[in-house]
């Protein structure tokens, strides 16, 4: 029998929430125009346009590796390259998706700070070659939040962006916990995007109560130019459109994107307070997004998987990491935290 409980591996593990199932429901009845040229995407992409406060070009697309990877194939040539963090899910859980559609760019990864970049590091390796032997910088791409848990202020997003800037680079952003981000620090997604100096986001919806669908919206519309020749090309057109888009309309027509972000970051920090004060239990990275990521004895991490709780530890030796997603149950999140403690003090 399949164990229905609540985990905390990864935050693809819960179902959709309600206001996009209801969304959907509702695109369900009738017929409308295929390939996006229907109510629903037109009406998803006036909400994007209303939430970020700017005229960008939006698209959709079924999964994150092909938003990013697309993405940054158009602001790519294949003798380019694309600056990352060395933790960044591009470089390490994309399957060499950006490389297979830039056609060759290549990925340079940075040194960074509890996963993020700075505009050192994006210097030091975009100056490190400059001959034509070398795959010419044109990208540097962030994660936010990263793939840590961590979360870039306003303040270092604009620093990051006049390096860009300085340097002839374009920005994009891994938004795949856009959402968390914005929650933990209050800032609206325009302060967090276009004012600080990105130029494209793709904005996670999967992970925020979606079944499947990312945005990818273009905040300097030229880097948007034949682009959805480029998602046609990839197998990202839907031909029924509107079930990827119209989920976006039940998420950002009342806040629901905000509400879920806001509760699942909530569950992590409460877990994170729960088992701070244990011996030999540290947190490896300060809790800002929706995942606590825990440095534990091997023994414990065994014991807990005895116990049949479900979490990753490819983050090192002795690394737990445990995500929260938006139908976390807080009574859920006190019985991991009993387990942890119950193993820890026997």
């Amino acid at each position: 029998m399949t164990d229905k409980s609540q985990q905390f591996a990864s935050d693809n593990y819960s179902g959709i929430c309600p206001e996009a199932w209801a969304a959907m429901a509702k695109a369900n009845m009738g017929h409308e125009r295929a390939y996006g040229d229907d109510q629903w995407t037109e009406r998803a992409a006036e909400y994007f346009r209303n939430l970020f406060e700017t005229d960008c070009e939006v698209f959709f697309a079924f999964n994150g590796t092909a938003a990013n990877s697309l993405a940054l194939a158009s602001l790519c040539q294949s003798y380019h390259s694309v600056i990352c963090s060395e933790t960044a899910h591009v470089e390490t859980d994309e399957c060499g998706a950006p490389e297979f559609f830039s056609n060759g760019s290549k990925l340079l990864t940075a040194p960074s700070v509890n996963g993020k970049l700075t505009p050192e590091s994006i210097r030091e390796v975009a100056l490190k070659r400059q001959d034509i032997h070398y795959p010419k910088p044109r990208v540097v791409t962030l994660t936010q939040a990263t793939e840590v848990g961590t979360v870039y202020r306003p303040d270092e997003l604009k620093a990051i962006s006049a390096t860009c800037k300085e340097l002839g680079l374009n920005l994009h952003m891994d938004g795949a916990r856009f959402t968390n981000a914005c929650a933990f620090l209050g800032c609206s997604p325009a302060e967090l995007t276009w004012k600080a100096g990105v130029d494209v986001l793709c904005f996670g919806g999967t992970k925020n109560g979606m079944a499947v669908g990312e945005a990818i919206l273009f905040f300097n519309r030229q880097l948007a130019e034949d682009f959805d020749y480029r998602c046609k090309q990839a197998g990202q057109l839907a031909s029924k459109m509107r079930f990827l888009s119209a989920p976006w309309v039940g998420l950002l027509e009342d806040g629901a994107w905000l509400r879920h972000g806001t509760h699942a970051n909530h569950c992590a920090q409460l877990l994170a307070s729960l088992v701070s004060d244990l011996p030999g239990v540290e947190l490896m990275f300060p809790v800002e997004a929706n995942g606590v990521f825990l440095q534990m004895p091997e023994h414990a991490i065994e014991a807990l998987r005895g116990k049949g709780w479900r979490f990753y530890t490819f983050i090192g030796s002795g690394g737990a990491r445990f995500m929260c997603s938006w139908d976390t149950e807080e009574d859920r999140v006190r019985e991991l935290a009993a387990d942890i403690r119950a193993i820890i003090t026997a």
